[in-house]
């Protein structure tokens, strides 16, 4: 079996990372779990870890990514703003696109020469 194309991509702007792969999996368990806590956990990450992520990424963009709810009597919980749901969408869709493209390349330039 010959080479196989991984690659790693990520959003920037001038205040630093402002998206990549991992927090676009950790909104998609945010939206699934309803929960930044279970969110985390699925993603073996501690709740500090994805607490200090999110607030980062949010500094970052200059947007809210979450919709927090306070712990009660029946729990609190997380869910994405209309911005980070947005977001999230489109990084996707973006990602999709890009690797498909990047596979075309790979093969055009090392299908048969490795």
């Amino acid at each position: 079996m010959g080479p196989v194309l991984r690659s790693k991509m990520w959003l920037e702007n001038d205040r630093g990372k402002v998206f990549g792969d991992g927090p676009c999996e950790l909104l998609e368990k945010v939206e699934g779990r309803g929960s930044l806590r279970k969110a985390a956990a699925d993603m073996k990450m501690s709740y500090r870890q994805a607490w200090d992520l999110i607030k980062m990424l949010e500094e970052n963009l200059g947007v809210a990514l979450l919709e927090r709810q306070a712990g009660g009597r029946h729990g609190g919980g997380s869910s994405l703003t209309g911005e980070g749901r947005k977001l999230m969408f489109h990084y996707k869709e973006f990602r999709h696109e890009t690797s498909k493209s990047l596979q075309v390349l790979f093969d055009r330039h090392f299908d048969n020469t490795i």
